[in-house]
């Protein structure tokens, strides 16, 4: 069941030891993940091609609301860490409440971080976080053509 992926922080950490002692790398993205799309799937399927485990980290509602203002999130954090769980690029999920993933990275340690193509590598705000335990930063998925504020913004131009 995809809700089995989604685990607290000590839990993952503990399974991504095991992970690490099996020889396989890590690879950790993030997210708000409010509207699922194409673009989202293309990301998340980029980041796992480049390694064995793909970690995806969910942003919480609260700071969705921070990030992206009022009105949002559209779907719960819980929800919207069960749809991206249930696709089958995505090992595990975990949301978290920070502005920045520096504290998840901190702890976990991908291997890689990967970051989508509205980033370049030195404009990744947890690039020197990631650097500093000597992971490295990628950008994967397609060209930023697909954004849950411009299907928002098409919902409601199409309204009756």
């Amino acid at each position: 069941m995809s809700r089995d992926k989604i685990k607290a922080l000590d839990e993952l950490e503990r399974l991504l030891a095991k992970s690490r002692a099996a020889g396989k790398k890590v690879v950790m993205t993030n997210g708000c993940f409010d509207l699922l799309h194409v673009g989202h799937v293309r990301y998340l399927q980029g980041a796992r091609e480049l390694g064995e485990v793909l970690v995806t980290a969910i942003n919480s509602d609260r700071a969705v609301r921070a990030l992206k203002g009022e009105g949002r999130p559209l779907m719960p954090e819980g929800e919207r860490a069960e749809l991206v769980a249930a696709l089958q690029v995505v090992d595990w999920v975990v949301i978290f409440d920070d502005m920045t993933l520096d504290h998840l990275l901190g702890r976990l340690k991908p291997e890689i971080h990967a970051k989508g193509t509205d980033y370049t590598v030195e404009s990744v705000p947890e690039r020197e976080t990631v650097r500093s335990y000597g992971g490295s930063v990628a950008i994967v998925g397609d060209p930023k053509n697909h954004s849950t504020r411009d299907f928002i913004r098409l919902l409601g131009e199409n309204r009756e």
